[in-house]
């Protein structure tokens, strides 16, 4: 390992990336990414704690979100122009220090400004994925991609219930001051086994921002794939984020601990992106493309077959969980794939400007969500829904 860490750039990154880097990889960006949603189920407490009112309690989430656009744009671009375990580094230390600014927090303005920065320093990960692929062989980039993939999408998807079992024992504050230890743990733990890192690319900060433009202008499959994700990711967030509303109505009835179960439940289609990794690498990126888009919309159509409120529907609407997250999780591991191997100079810009747009529509689902489900409850909601993968497939017949 002392050699590794010696190596501006590994001469075989083959033999330089044992699995258990990998799996490091993905439990780094697991752990980094669940502190973009342990306030999503905590709305509540947190907003009764620091005196918001019930309207403006969603803005609670909205800063973490904020903070991630502004270090998709600002910081994730530096990858390509500043050593990337260093960048790492002072990303999980920015996280740990607004973690415990967070956790003392009691007033609205100081949580505020820290949940910002949490958002900020959490756009690690997508310095980690490139970083990854960078370290990866060609023909095995697309697994390698994928694996660290799911360890993402497993601290997403597992920060909800978990930040929700540690407020039952606990307060809210237990939460950010428990993943503030953690990311200090986890910088020590990558500074001792990280590989260096440093990018051949000479230009100024400045230049490097700009050029963001020329790639968007000049780069047709980062704004096609763009496309493709915001679509499905716009309909991934739609869905969870209506689903608990539609659980927790007369129609179901379930309490937090039953739509809690239904969460977990969602996690196993995290095994998309290594099953789509896989794929891409030998050579299948079209038909798995298609098959991600149509998994997608089809999840919105089970939920339309059962009488709702029935064990049916509910089964269904488990099922319809595992089918969307699969299919967004399998697009984006492929949109991914396909960016890193246009070249590695520009690798980290092409990752942060992807995950920008996408995450943009995402939150855009989001909203979109919350008032169909107030206009026409569960039924526009799931057309939208279903509307928006099948946009993405018919843009797709254009390739």
């Amino acid at each position: 390992m002392s050699t590794i860490a010696e190596c501006a750039e590994p001469v075989s990154p083959a033999a330089a990336l044992p699995a258990w880097i990998t799996f490091l990889l993905a439990a780094s960006c697991g752990l980094m990414a669940a502190n973009l949603y342990y306030a999503q189920p905590l709305v509540a407490p947190i907003a009764a704690d620091l005196g918001l009112s019930p309207q403006v309690s969603g803005i609670v989430v909205t800063m973490t979100q904020i903070g991630y656009c502004l270090g998709l744009l600002l910081i994730v671009p530096l990858g390509d122009l500043v050593e990337n375990r260093r960048l790492v580094l002072a990303t999980l230390s920015l996280s740990a220090l607004a973690l415990l600014g967070a956790a003392v927090s009691t007033h609205p303005l100081p949580f505020l400004s820290a949940a910002l920065l949490i958002g900020l320093g959490s756009v690690g990960v997508q310095i980690l994925v490139p970083y990854a692929a960078h370290l990866s062989p060609p023909e095995m980039r697309g697994r390698v991609v994928g694996n660290v993939a799911t360890g993402l999408m497993l601290g997403i998807m597992l920060s909800r219930p978990v930040s929700s079992l540690i407020v039952s024992f606990s307060s809210w504050h237990a939460v950010y001051f428990i993943s503030a230890a953690a990311m200090l743990a986890l910088a020590l733990v990558l500074r001792a086994t990280l590989p260096i890192r440093r990018p051949e690319v000479r230009i100024s900060y400045g230049a490097l921002l700009l050029s963001l433009v020329q790639l968007v202008r000049t780069t047709p499959l980062l704004r096609r794939r763009a496309f493709y994700q915001s679509c499905l990711f716009g309909a991934f967030n739609l869905f969870w984020t209506t689903t608990p509303l539609l659980l927790a109505s007369p129609t179901y009835g379930l309490n937090q601990s039953g739509i809690a179960l239904f969460a977990f439940a969602g996690v196993a289609g995290a095994i998309g992106a290594p099953v789509a990794g896989r794929l891409a690498d030998r050579g299948h990126t079209r038909i798995t493309t298609v098959f991600a888009m149509l998994l997608s919309a089809g999840a919105f159509l089970l939920t339309r077959v059962a009488e709702p409120g029935s064990t049916t529907a509910l089964a269904l609407l488990v099922v319809a969980a595992l089918a969307l997250d699969f299919g967004v999780q399998a697009n984006v591991v492929l949109g991914t794939r396909a960016l890193f191997m246009l070249g590695a100079e520009a690798r980290g810009r092409l990752n942060g400007l992807y995950i920008a747009i996408f995450f943009v529509a995402g939150a855009a689902g989001s909203a979109i969500g919350a008032w169909a489900y107030a206009q026409g409850g569960w039924p526009l909601a799931a057309w939208i829904g279903f509307a928006a993968p099948v946009a993405a497939l018919l843009y797709f017949a254009t390739e």
